[in-house]
């Protein structure tokens, strides 16, 4: 039996951060037109986590039961190492799944966007086809895609518009943001794995990349995420705030570059997630400020 430090190891926390900053900058952006709704916020905080630590076990289950896992360099996945039955694994990852469906029913019915009922189902559906099932599309190099769509504008939309009843540019920004930043996350961890993933089929994107072209791509989504908010600048003159990141991007950019150790990877992973969460407290601040200072 798994102890209770294994099964939070395999929940990954280090990816949560992916799931806090959307709905963050997604409330900040809300706030910036004109309706701030708390409770709101947290329910669409809560799917976004949910959401992710399912992610997580479903992955771990999938890539245990298909022998991905059996040679892998870094933290622990409990069912290919035999820390726990796959079975238990899989029942934790629809348990989540569950209990962020029946979180996101009560946003949807506060919010009275009934049309995310189907955009949910549809984050469920993908969350579990990600390594699971027949055709899995993160073997098939399909998972930046995935993350970017709905850890970027899914979640950041999706907590506007159940706050504010629409969307904005500022929104929409964050949002690319935001999901390039979550992205590059994806391809630190895939770099990492380009030899085991490789020599059974994995073909993420980071396979079909190659790995200079792959640790190159993580370098640019991150100039990119931090650099596209001075579109903003006319109208949000703090904005600015986000060019505050840059040292910070630094350190992982070096090693993703120049770190050609697979360990040495694994630190780029907590690295990622925290600048996505420096990101998203300094763009939210920017809006915020702009509005307040108006």
């Amino acid at each position: 039996m798994a102890t209770a430090a294994q099964w939070l190891e395999g929940a990954r926390p280090r990816t949560l951060p992916m799931a806090v900053a959307p709905v963050i900058i997604g409330t900040a952006a809300a706030y910036d037109l004109g309706s701030f709704k708390p409770l709101n916020a947290v329910l669409a905080a809560l799917v976004a986590v949910l959401l992710q630590v399912g992610v997580n076990y479903a992955n771990d289950y999938s890539d245990g039961i298909r022998g991905t896992d059996d040679n892998r360099v870094g933290p622990l996945r409990l069912t290919g190492s035999g820390a726990a039955p796959a079975r238990q694994v899989k029942l934790a990852a629809f348990a989540c799944f569950g209990a962020a469906m029946v979180a996101g029913l009560v946003l949807v019915i506060l919010s009275s966007a009934w049309f995310l009922i189907l955009v949910g189902v549809g984050c469920v559906t993908a969350a579990w086809g990600y390594t699971g099932g027949r055709n899995p599309y993160g073997y098939k190099g399909l998972g930046d895609i995935f993350v970017f769509v709905f850890f970027g504008l899914v979640a950041t939309l999706g907590t506007t518009y159940t706050q504010a009843g629409e969307i904005s540019a500022p929104a929409v920004i964050g949002a690319v943001g935001t999901g390039l930043i979550a992205t590059a996350l994806l391809m630190a961890n895939n770099v990492r794995d380009i030899p085991t993933d490789r020599e059974v089929g994995k073909r993420t994107l980071a396979v079909r990349l190659g790995d200079e072209a792959a640790r190159i791509s993580y370098v640019m989504m991150l100039a990119v995420a931090i650099l596209l908010p001075l579109f903003l600048t006319a109208d949000y003159p703090w904005i600015l705030l986000v060019l505050l990141l840059i040292p910070a991007c630094l350190m992982p950019s070096w090693l993703m570059l120049r770190g050609k150790e697979r360990r040495s990877l694994i630190p780029v992973l907590k690295q990622t997630g925290l600048i996505n969460l420096g990101f998203a407290a300094l763009y939210s601040l920017g809006l915020v400020l702009t509005r307040l200072l108006a």
